[in-house]
């Protein structure tokens, strides 16, 4: 199963533990993960459940393309990191 990894950033503002999920996409292991976790999903995907904007998913060590229906491929053995941007000066 993917293993999904939610930064320290998105964990200050809900519950993020480290998880596993089955899936053959990036959508399918998130909704895996976020079944349990409706709070998460809601932080993470607006409401046409596409990545919100200011969130960014690596798999792998590369950006997702299709942040509406997040249809990017993983494997099992894939590492999802979902980010959240930070900014400040």
């Amino acid at each position: 199963m993917a293993k999904v990894f939610f930064t320290p950033s998105i964990q200050r503002h809900v519950a993020c533990p480290e998880a596993e999920a089955p899936g053959r996409t990036v959508r399918e292991v998130l909704e895996g993960v976020f079944a349990g976790n409706p709070q998460a999903r809601a932080y993470v995907l607006d409401d046409q459940a596409a990545l919100r904007r200011h969130m960014t998913i690596f798999v792998d060590g590369h950006t997702i393309r299709d942040r509406a229906t997040l249809s990017d491929a993983v494997s099992e053995a894939s590492r999802i990191y979902v980010f959240q941007a930070l900014s400040g000066g």
